[in-house]
């Protein structure tokens, strides 16, 4: 059910080693933060994205299949989510979630529910 979210959709412009470190991150309903790290390993790609003041400084986990489009001259990420979806995803702590098999499951499944997670965000 959540295999696909860990990679990007072929039609992101995704450019395989490419670094998004720096980008902007933007909603649906507006931007989010900053690309502090990525993983763009096949089958296991994120975004940890830095939100700055928008929630208080935290930083959020967003799989690849999150990402719609990447404008590389612009250096902005797009991803289909809302602000509200995003913030209501399960909670992340670098420390302890980079590599906590459970969590990228919560979260694999949040994100691919096919409309509604656990949290109620509609994903598509």
């Amino acid at each position: 059910m959540t295999e696909h979210t860990w990679s990007y959709h072929s039609a992101s412009g995704h450019l395989a080693g490419a670094d998004l470190t720096g980008y902007e991150v933007e909603a649906t309903d507006g931007g989010i933060g900053k690309v502090d790290k990525h993983s763009y390993e096949v089958g296991d790609a994120y975004l940890v994205v830095d939100t700055g003041i928008w929630i208080f400084g935290k930083e959020v986990l967003l799989p690849a299949s999150t990402v719609i489009r990447i404008d590389a001259d612009e250096e902005k990420v797009y991803v289909d989510a809302t602000k509200e979806q995003i913030k209501n995803a399960p909670e992340f702590h670098r420390q302890k979630h980079l590599d906590d098999t459970e969590y990228r499951a919560e979260l694999g499944t949040y994100y691919s529910t096919g409309g509604r997670g656990p949290y109620g965000g509609r994903i598509v």
